[in-house]
C-alpha cells in the first residue's frame, strides 16, 4: 500500500490552486474545511499518482457543477408517500456510530428491489445520503467526538440475495461508479453479514479483481455479525438485522418496522434527512412551484475494474443458474441448511 507523503500532498495542493474559480467554489463544499484530508483521499484513490489524483479531483468537481450537486439537498423527492416507496425499495440507513465516532451505514443489499421508481430517483436518493453524510453527519460527529471524523463504516446485509438480483447490476454499477469517482475513501470497512451461498460463490471470483486496498476493507462476518460488530460499536448502534443472533435472525429483521428499522422513512435518520431537504428547499426561491420529478444526474462511465466486476458477477450468476438447474428456491434451501448446521454446531459447543 502506497504511503502518502507531505511532499505529495504539497504538490497536489499546488495543482489544486490552479483550478478555475467555479471549481474552487464547489471544492469548498467538498472538503468542508479539511483540504489536506481531502487531498489524501484522492491521492490514496490513485495510489499516490499526483497527476491522476488531480485529474480525478477536477473530473469530480466538473461533475458536481454539471449536475448541480451542491444544490441536491434542496431537491426533496416528493410527495412524501412516493419518497416512502423509494425508501422501502432502496434499503439504506444509518443505525448509529462506532465507539470512535464513525457513522454506521447499513445497506439491505439482498432485500432491496429498486422497483418503485426510475433509476434517476434511486441515484438522486443515494447522492443525497452521501452529501448529507459529508455536510451534516460527519461535521456533527467531529464536534461531538472532538476529533476530525471523515469516514464511515458500512454493514451490508445479504439476506434475501438471489440469482434474480442480476437485473439490478446496471443500477448498482452506476451507484458504485459515482461513489468510486466522486466520494473516494469515505468508507473504512465493509462488513458483510447474513451471506447466503450465492454471495459466497460470487465473492470467490470477485475478490481477486479488487485492488489490495479495497480487499482489505471487506470483512465477511459469520451469521448476522453481532459478536464481531459489538467489538467496534455499542448494541444501540447495531443495525436491526444484526441484533438477533441465531435462528431466524434474517426473517426477524424483515418484520421490524418503524423507528426500530434504520431503512424506514420513520427512522430518526431518514426523518432528519427528509426534513433537512425540505427546509433547504423552502429556503430557496424557485422560479416556479416545485413539481414531482427526479433530479437527473449524469451517470459516469464505470472504470475498467467496475466493468470487469459487473461482468464477472453476471457470468457467475449464469453459471449458478446452469448448474443442475440451480434456482432461487434452492439457494434459500441451502442457506437454511447452512444456518441449521451453524446452530447445531453452536449447540454442541455449549453442551461441551
Amino acid at each position: 500500500m502506497v504511503i502518502i507523503t507531505q511532499d505529495m500532498i504539497k504538490q497536489f495542493q499546488n495543482l489544486v490552486e490552479t483550478i478555475d474559480e467555479p471549481l474552487k467554489i464547489t471544492f469548498e463544499n467538498l472538503h468542508q474545511g479539511y483540504q489536506t484530508e481531502t487531498a489524501i483521499r484522492f491521492l490514496k484513490a490513485r495510489d499516490g499518482n499526483i497527476s491522476k489524483a488531480h485529474k480525478m479531483l477536477v473530473d469530480c468537481l466538473n461533475w458536481r457543477i454539471e449536475n448541480e450537486i451542491d444544490k441536491i439537498l434542496s431537491k426533496p423527492i416528493i410527495p412524501a408517500e412516493f419518497y416512502r416507496s423509494v425508501r422501502d425499495s432502496q434499503l439504506i440507513g444509518m443505525s448509529g456510530y462506532t465507539k470512535d465516532g464513525r457513522p454506521v451505514i447499513a445497506l439491505g443489499v439482498g432485500l432491496s428491489t429498486y422497483d418503485k421508481a426510475s433509476i434517476h430517483y434511486y441515484v438522486q436518493s443515494h447522492i443525497q445520503i452521501n452529501e448529507y453524510r459529508d455536510r451534516v453527519i460527519l461535521p456533527s460527529a467531529t464536534r461531538k467526538f472532538e476529533r476530525h471524523i471523515s469516514t464511515c463504516v458500512k454493514v451490508l446485509d445479504m439476506t434475501g440475495l438471489k440469482l434474480s438480483h442480476l437485473n439490478q447490476i446496471k443500477l448498482l454499477t452506476v451507484i458504485s461508479s459515482i461513489d468510486d469517482l466522486n466520494y473516494p475513501e469515505k468508507t473504512d470497512t465493509y462488513y458483510i453479514v447474513n451471506a447466503p451461498y450465492v454471495f459466497s460463490a460470487c465473492w470467490k471470483v470477485v475478490k481477486p479483481l479488487l485492488q489490495e486496498r479495497t480487499r482489505k476493507k471487506v470483512q465477511v462476518l459469520s451469521g448476522c455479525g453481532k459478536d464481531d460488530l459489538l467489538k467496534i460499536m455499542g448494541y444501540e448502534s447495531l443495525p436491526h438485522f444484526c441484533r438477533r443472533q441465531g435462528s431466524g435472525s434474517s426473517r426477524h429483521a424483515k418484520n421490524i418496522t418503524g423507528d426500530d428499522c434504520c431503512f424506514s422513512l420513520d427512522h430518526g435518520f431518514h426523518q432528519q434527512l427528509y426534513n433537512y431537504t425540505n427546509q433547504q428547499a423552502a429556503g430557496t426561491k424557485p422560479r416556479a412551484p416545485v413539481k414531482q420529478g427526479s433530479f437527473h444526474v449524469g451517470f459516469p462511465e464505470p472504470d475498467l475494474t467496475d466493468y470487469k466486476i459487473a461482468r464477472t458477477i453476471e457470468t457467475e450468476f449464469h453459471k449458478l443458474e446452469n448448474q443442475n438447474g440451480f434456482t432461487d428456491e434452492q439457494d434459500d434451501l441451502m442457506s437454511n441448511e447452512e444456518q441449521h448446521l451453524k446452530e447445531t454446531n453452536a449447540e454442541k459447543m455449549v453442551h461441551v
